[in-house]
């Protein structure tokens, strides 16, 4: 069957394009055309039958939210997994990545599978490295075809879309040993990879079979999403040479990609100073080809543990408006433990605000008419209105009931609010108008 990009270069408006069309308020042919050039890509694996949220992700479109979920090896809980998994989508993540490094893996990821509505991706190294482990002791005596028959298998039950370290490669390696760091290799898929790597003294298998990895993704509409395997894990670490060399690659092999019908995007910070921001956007679409841009974050400040939601949104903002396409969440938990399912909840919401922060920024007409709405009803103190045009209405609602007003205005400003004060002057003088225009004309006497 093929793919969405294959479809799209034939003419054909799939079901997804047309869905993604309709909730971005576009034309299904300007979804279509993008699709074919691989600036938009919609994760939708044939295989994934709970799927019914199709979501598009690249130029043009709203920015949309990931939310990051998954067992440790500390914590091994299905049903936690489960309730993370229904409060991010319930909260407004528009994708969800299982994570699990912990328990029974295939299990849990299909039983995310069988529950999950929104486009699911995985990181197919970490079972790879753990079946190893448990198989032959050692993770690095995982071979090629484990990693790659891992992948398949990801594949064949549905997942939607892969994150796979392929840019890691031994000259990247070479430079990144030549390089000081301060926080060295922070992406656990990354550093599984470089470590297996530099153990064998081998290349990247997902770089040097690269054409097989295309075969697999094809095979199932699996979207590639180029990890950033040597991404910066502070702020004093970033734009590297290690992190630019990467980059480069990873623009390479979205060409490749493109070439062989599979869609891709590009993964990218992470830690990164406010007034850098831009220039890490602007290099990923200059050298990536405007592939779409999915970031972590950004994070701009290392020192905001347990609010990291917060700073992350405020960068994920700042992102977005320079053209990043896909956030990635933070919770309050990020850097300091595995998130609770009520963490999972803020932190999609902290994104989700960034993420419409930065349509406003970007001119998107939905939601900019959304914004001038809401204002238009908090002018006329049309709370019914209000609460519908809320990014969580239930959460405004609650919190305007909690403490009543006396008055139509809420409990903060009562009788003082300047716009029903106003308002009631200005209706005032117009009824005078309307009553005695004449007189209202007539100069008044010295």
């Amino acid at each position: 069957m093929p793919t969405q990009m294959e479809w799209a270069r034939q003419g054909r408006i799939t079901e997804a394009m047309a869905y993604v069309a309709e909730v971005e308020g576009v034309s299904p042919e300007e979804i279509r055309e993008k699709v074919a050039a691989g600036v938009v890509v919609i994760p939708a694996n044939p295989n994934h039958r709970t799927l019914t949220r199709f979501t598009g992700i690249g130029k043009g479109l709203s920015v949309k939210v990931n939310a990051n979920l998954g067992t440790s090896y500390d914590y091994v809980n299905l049903e936690e997994e489960l309730e993370k998994l229904r409060l991010a989508v319930e909260a407004g993540a528009d994708t969800v990545m299982d994570l699990s490094t912990g328990g029974d893996l295939p299990a849990i990821r299909r039983a995310i599978l069988d529950h999950c509505p929104v486009p699911l991706g995985t990181v197919p190294i970490y079972e790879a490295e753990f079946e190893a482990a448990r198989k032959r002791g050692s993770f690095f005596d995982m071979t090629v075809d484990d990693l790659f028959e891992t992948i398949e298998r990801h594949g064949r039950e549905g997942v939607d879309f892969i994150t796979v370290h392929c840019g890691v490669t031994r000259h990247a390696l070479e430079r990144y040993v030549r390089t000081e760091r301060v926080t060295g290799i922070v992406s656990r898929g990354g550093g599984l990879i470089a470590a297996w790597m530099l153990h064998n003294d081998a290349e990247n298998p997902l770089y040097q079979y690269y054409d097989r990895l295309l075969e697999i993704a094809r095979a199932y509409d699996m979207t590639l999403s180029l990890g950033d395997g040597l991404r910066p894990g502070c702020l004093a670490d970033d734009l590297d040479r290690p992190q630019v060399e990467e980059l480069i690659i990873l623009g390479e092999l979205v060409e490749r990609a493109r070439r062989a019908g599979v869609q891709t995007m590009v993964e990218g910070p992470g830690h990164v100073p406010l007034n850098e921001i831009a220039t890490n956007v602007q290099l990923e679409k200059k050298l990536c080809r405007e592939a779409p841009f999915y970031v972590l974050g950004m994070l701009p400040v290392d020192t905001a543990a347990g609010f990291d939601h917060i700073a992350g949104a405020i960068g994920g903002a700042v992102a977005g408006m320079y053209g990043v396409d896909m956030l990635c969440y933070l919770t309050p938990a990020e850097h300091l433990a595995l998130p609770t399912p009520s963490q999972v909840y803020e932190g999609v919401v902290a994104f989700k605000i960034a993420a419409h922060v930065a349509d406003v920024a970007r001119g998107h007409v939905r939601a900019i008419e959304r914004n001038r709405r809401m204002s238009e009803a908090r002018y006329r103190l049309d709370w019914e209105t209000q609460f519908q045009l809320a990014l969580y209405p239930d959460v405004a609602r609650r919190i305007f009931q909690a403490r009543g007003s006396q008055t139509r205005a809420c409990s903060m400003c009562g009788p003082f609010c300047p716009m029903n004060l106003v308002e009631h002057v200005v209706r005032r003088k117009r009824a005078a108008l309307e009553e005695h225009p004449v007189a209202m004309a007539m100069p008044t006497p010295c």
